[in-house]
């Protein structure tokens, strides 16, 4: 079954409570990581002069020593344990608490037996202290999470600037017409805002006044401004341009578009992937041939004659540099990354599972209308029946035609206006029930009629091309002037521009492209043939086009299925990716697995560049965190002894934080690519 994203916890008319609440949480963790780095840093300096092997190695040991002063570096060592370490302590409760063996339990064990082991040698044992390596641990344990916490929350840097984008005012329009400055969260349906040049949409609503370009390349990826006159919607957080709009509020909090499209992205993050299921089970497995191969490596020291403090920092070394941190990260980086970029740029992810198999699709099949085609009748072609000439048969059809509400009549006057063609208000207009409109222009009589009035009246006129045109499903009707029919118009739904380059893109990266719509055979023959599609099925009901999907399946090949949503949700959920393709504020289908906001086809191929690149980043991630270990743990367990050279724990400590932080800003490079 598709996994689809159940209600959150209610965040407030602010619509930022569980963003909100991450961020302040994961602030929080950076203070507390950055302040524990620098009490430990003051408590170390001391503990590190008092060492006995340092003052030695320095040839200070009569300035620095002092009677009993193992005690006042035991004194420090232990606030530094406590303190310093106390995250790492109770991450190893936790750990063991959950049977899930992981970093904290090898830091905090290698900690523990560090300070138990040297305290006992403070107070009487046998042996030397440990207390600076301790210390030195500890402090590049604690700057390795300050660093990592804080690539953590610049990983969801996209989201924290959706969540942003809300104002905190608007200017509500009273009653009496005067505005006043009320708080967004205090808004309701039904309120009239007032947004000038240059300030941000408070709340989604329908304009009522005011024509002005909108920017909502923040929320859509929609590079270039959309006009908003009245009538229109608009959407919480995209940026008025450069008039003032009146605006109808509809939505407020959780039901508006942002606040959707927040939810989406945190559901998506935290949801689970096979990638990350595969990072955990393997840092699992590096915690348990860590916690072994410490112990093999102080036993084989102990059996080889060393000293036991030499074979425990051995271990200890071991534990620390085998610290599976950079693996567990790996993943979830890359997770947050890409999908707060993807949000940024129109592509909602709601089930990360599918998002990765979008890197193995080689089918895309696409629903026809409002997806490849842009959903209203469009003129293809103009058929002159007399020497008038095609500009004058549109002016003439445009002029009637602007009276009318019809779908066909919409189509008529765009076309004109879409030619530059001047046309004149009609007189007389009168509506023909299923069969047309007439009306009078210039003093002249002027039908736009059906075939099947011409038909009815006798007057149909033989024509091959108007014929092909009826034969390839488009809908033709007729301009009589005088009761003489002196033209004819063909229209269809209008291909898209997007579709032709999104179609022949797909192609050459070696992707069949296919189209399932239930429009009659002529009507998808003609989308098919314009467009160049590998195959394509016509007259579908929605019951069976999850079938069709099935069928394609069966071929051998990895589905993805575009469609708006509604009635092609059967055909979304069974199909290895449902992406749903739906503008303005209709994001909520719960059928699919990626929604693209900007209703464009050549946002499937960023889809799919993005999944691609995701996996490489997790898979770079993953080789790094695994492939560290392979030389790091030889060379902590003193494999290069021989040859004079020790690697310290401290030393261990911060080439595993390295790793860390390389994993976190391999990352965030992400973020930079450019999508298709």
């Amino acid at each position: 079954m598709k996994k689809t994203v159940g209600k959150h916890g209610n965040r407030g008319k602010g619509g930022q409570g569980a963003s909100g609440g991450h961020r302040a949480h994961h602030a929080g963790m950076v203070a507390d990581f950055r302040r524990r780095f620098w009490i430990t840093l003051v408590l170390t300096v001391p503990v590190v002069a008092l060492s006995s092997m340092v003052q030695g190695g320095l040839g200070v040991s009569k300035l620095l020593s002092f009677p009993h002063d193992g005690y006042v570096q035991f004194a420090l060592a232990t606030i530094v344990f406590f303190y310093g370490g106390w995250p790492f302590l109770t991450g190893l409760v936790d750990e063991l608490k959950r049977h899930e063996p992981g970093m904290m339990t090898l830091i905090g064990l290698a900690v523990l037996v560090s300070y138990i082991y040297s305290g006992c040698v403070v107070f009487g044992l046998p042996g030397k202290v440990f207390f600076w390596e301790l210390a030195t641990l500890i402090l590049v344990m604690l700057l390795g999470h300050w660093i990592e916490m804080r690539s953590v929350m610049g990983a969801s840097g996209a989201l924290e600037e959706l969540v942003q984008l809300i104002p905190k005012e608007a200017h509500l329009i009273k009653d009496d017409g005067d505005t006043e400055d009320v708080p967004v969260t205090g808004l309701k349906a039904g309120d009239r805002v007032l947004i000038k040049p240059g300030e941000k949409i408070p709340t989604d609503g329908i304009v009522q006044a005011g024509r002005s370009s909108v920017n909502e390349a923040m929320l859509t990826g929609e590079s270039r401004p959309v006009e908003k006159t009245e009538g229109d919607e608009a959407v919480g957080g995209a940026i008025n341009g450069e008039a003032s709009l009146t605006l109808e509020v509809k939505k407020v909090g959780d039901e508006t578009y942002l606040s959707q499209v927040v939810k989406m992205v945190e559901a998506a993050q935290e949801s689970r992937s096979g990638s990350q299921n595969l990072a955990d089970r393997a840092a699992f497995w590096l915690t348990i041939t860590a916690v072994t191969l410490g112990g093999t490596t102080l036993g084989f020291w102990l059996v080889f004659g060393k000293q036991f403090v030499f074979s425990l920092e051995r271990m200890v070394t071991v534990m620390v540099i085998t610290c599976p941190h950079a693996l567990g990260l790996a993943v979830p980086l890359v997770v947050s990354v890409s999908t707060s970029m993807a949000a940024s740029r129109g592509l909602l992810i709601r089930d990360r599972s599918a998002f990765e198999r979008a890197r193995h699709i080689d089918a895309v099949v696409f629903d026809k209308t409002g997806t490849l085609t842009q959903g209203r009748f469009g003129v293809t072609d103009v058929f002159p029946m007399t020497d008038m000439k095609p500009h004058s048969i549109l002016r003439l059809a445009a002029s009637l035609e602007s009276r009318s509400e019809h779908p066909v009549a919409r189509g008529i006057v765009a076309a004109a206006r879409e030619r530059g063609i001047q046309y004149a208000d009609p007189e007389k207009f009168k509506a023909l029930p299923g069969k047309g409109a007439m009306a009078e222009i210039d003093g002249v009589s002027v039908k736009v009629v059906s075939g099947r009035y011409l038909k009815e009246n006798n007057l149909h006129e033989e024509s091959a091309e108007v014929g092909k045109a009826t034969a390839a499903g488009k809908t033709v009707v007729y301009l009589l002037v005088e009761e003489r029919a002196t033209g004819a118009i063909a229209l269809t739904d209008i291909v898209r521009d997007e579709s032709r380059n999104a179609v022949s893109r797909l192609k050459a990266m070696g992707i069949r492209v296919m189209m399932l719509t239930g429009d009659a055979e002529p009507v998808a023959r003609w989308v098919a043939t314009a467009l160049e599609l590998n195959d394509y099925f016509s007259e579908v009901l929605p019951g069976r086009k999850a079938s069709k999907i099935a069928e394609i399946k069966d071929r051998g090949h990895t589905v993805a299925m575009v469609g708006d949503g509604i009635n092609d949700a059967p055909a979304l959920v069974a199909a290895d990716v449902g992406v749903a393709i739906g503008a303005g504020t209709d994001v909520a289908m719960e059928a699919a697995d990626i929604v693209l906001v900007r209703s464009n086809p050549e946002d499937v191929l960023s889809l799919l560049a993005l999944s691609k690149a995701t996996y490489s980043k997790m898979v770079q991630n993953l080789w790094w965190a695994i492939g560290y270990n392979a030389i790091a743990i030889p060379l902590a367990a003193g494999i290069l002894y021989p040859f004079g050279f020790l690697l310290p724990p401290a030393a261990g400590a911060l080439f595993m934080s390295i790793s860390t932080v390389i994993v976190a800003i391999n990352a965030k490079s992400l973020g930079k690519m450019k999508l298709l």
